[in-house]
């Protein structure tokens, strides 16, 4: 019967990854980026010392609510959109993060968001844990998600996914702001215990699997030259250097030939990241 029931979980969790690739384009499918099934541990039991842990947390959270601007802030931080999530970064990164005014540096976000939220299907449906409003049958601070994601798994929180990797992500095209944008990555996880819809354990299991997701993608040759492009952006708005030459073709000579990420040489058709004399460079 268990072994239904996740079956079935598995199946709707799959359909809505497929809706969020369609609505959303990404750089990976959740079959390419990091499962967390096989390389992280599965949630605390309801008998372990880590589960009194998460309890204490509750508390903690439902005590952070009396805070008017934090339980402000909290929830603030429900939003799943890229664009209103590219928004609220854009203070700690230190300018507006939009279509209009930062195009590759937008585009970097609007792939990455959806992407990274993609590595919570297989763990959400292999758990399906309840989450800590549901066990304690109490209302939250937001109660528009309550019906939606009662029978949602809580591990792991797909906004903390979000949250820490978007962070990660604009840190490195911007590093020195990077306290202040992992500071909000960071504060954006610990609102999902806040508002009661998710445990501390699965807050910092999120944060694993959000970086070990970030290291993934920069296998992947399209989010290098979006990355780069973003970081020449940046450069170019700022008067910055971002570590990342442009150039429109990559020399043909044996002495100075540049190669693509899988290590083949490149060519006159080679477009995106190349690697010539021990430098990263973009080529357009």
């Amino acid at each position: 019967m268990k072994r239904f029931y996740t079956m079935v979980v598995a199946t709707m969790m799959a359909a809505l990854s497929l809706s969020a690739q369609e609505e959303y384009e990404t750089y990976m499918t959740a079959e390419e980026l990091p499962n967390a099934v096989l390389f992280l541990p599965a949630p605390p039991d309801t008998t372990s010392t880590q589960f009194v842990y998460d309890i204490t947390q509750y508390m903690w959270g439902k005590q952070q609510r009396l805070d008017t601007d934090r339980l402000e802030m909290a929830l603030s931080h429900v939003v799943k959109d890229p664009k209103r999530m590219a928004a609220l970064f854009s203070e700690p990164f230190g300018m507006t993060i939009s279509e209009e005014e930062t195009p590759a540096i937008y585009r970097l976000v609007h792939k990455s968001v959806p992407t990274l939220r993609l590595t919570a299907t297989f763990p959400k449906a292999e758990y399906s844990r309840k989450r800590p409003y549901v066990r304690f049958n109490e209302s939250t601070p937001y109660p528009n998600d309550e019906e939606i994601e009662r029978n949602a798994g809580s591990y792991p929180s797909g906004h903390t996914v979000r949250g820490w990797g978007l962070a990660l992500l604009l840190a490195e095209v911007n590093p020195d702001n990077q306290n202040a944008i992992l500071k909000l990555g960071y504060e954006w996880g610990q609102s999902r215990v806040i508002l009661g819809y998710h445990w501390q354990s699965d807050v910092d299991a999120s944060r694993m699997l959000a970086a070990a997701s970030v290291a993934t993608l920069h296998s992947n040759a399209e989010f290098l030259a979006d990355l780069a492009a973003a970081k020449e952006e940046y450069a170019r708005l700022t008067g910055q250097s971002t570590g990342v030459n442009v150039i429109t073709h990559p020399a043909s000579a044996a002495s100075n030939r540049a190669y693509q990420i899988n290590g083949t040489p490149a060519d006159e058709n080679t477009k995106g990241i190349v690697i010539q004399g021990n430098q990263k460079k973009l080529v357009k």
